[in-house]
């Protein structure tokens, strides 16, 4: 009876284990409203679930990564023990020759202050690169429209057009306009927040979205008739028309 007793108990503690790390879609629920809810980034909870789309079903169920969150607050406690004997075995020893090797501590402090000065400058980009993701997500699941910039709809210049305007950045609406504006950038060296073109119509520069990190972009997608989040190069399609990529934040 024990031992059946331990049984449940350890089926109870697993079965919610799991639900601490999954989340069932409902009525209204966007990718974007999800992610946020959960701290992720939309790329970031499409790559958890190997979504191809932005397209959330009711009652679909998704992996918001919290479980993988639980181990590693438990990793610390583990190590707690092991550092305390560490750290007096060394004081009794080093307390004898202390005074003897001041000097050489005092001038290894200046190297590390200089190697915390470019993680700190190196911030300044990534937020950059954090707000045009928040910026397209906010125009996700908007219908697709012929030349629409507005609440009617957007084509795909139209959608990277509002995109840049919440930050401050004011893009042609034409994909071939676009295409001139800014700098190149090498496909190997892409950032979030670049400007992403594509040959869909025999001409140059006939397509264009927004490379958002993880190998995805946004973009106004005629086909499935809607802005979405979707794969870039992983994608035969928009693998195989890719001409070329700018970019427009300094």
């Amino acid at each position: 009876m024990k031992a059946f007793r331990t049984l449940l108990m350890a089926t109870a503690l697993c079965s919610s284990s799991a639900l601490a790390a999954a989340y069932t879609v409902k009525a209204g629920d966007t990718l974007y409203q999800v992610a946020l809810t959960h701290n992720l980034e939309p790329a970031e909870l499409m790559r958890l679930n190997g979504l191809n789309s932005s397209t959330l079903e009711v009652g679909q169920k998704l992996n918001v990564g919290d479980a993988a969150q639980a181990p590693a607050s438990q990793a610390p406690a583990t190590q707690t023990p092991a550092t305390r004997p560490a750290a007096t075995a060394p004081r009794a020893a080093a307390s004898r020759p202390a005074a003897a090797r001041p000097a050489p501590r005092t001038a290894a402090a200046p190297a590390k202050a200089k190697v915390a000065r470019p993680a700190q400058a190196s911030a300044a980009p990534q937020k950059g690169q954090a707000f045009v993701r928040t910026a397209a997500t906010r125009f996700l699941g908007i219908r697709y429209a012929h030349g629409g910039a507005g609440g009617g709809g957007l084509d795909c210049s139209g959608f990277t057009m509002r995109v840049f305007q919440q930050l401050g950045i004011n893009l042609p609406h034409s994909a071939a306009a676009q295409w001139r504006a800014g700098s190149a950038v090498n496909s190997r060296n892409l950032q979030p927040g670049d400007l992403v073109f594509f040959n869909t119509t025999g001409t140059v520069a006939s397509h264009v979205g927004i490379y958002v990190g993880g190998g995805m972009m946004a973009n106004a997608n005629s086909f499935y008739g809607r802005t979405m989040i979707e794969p870039l190069f992983s994608n035969p399609y928009w693998a195989s028309r890719f001409v070329g990529a700018r970019r427009v934040l300094s």
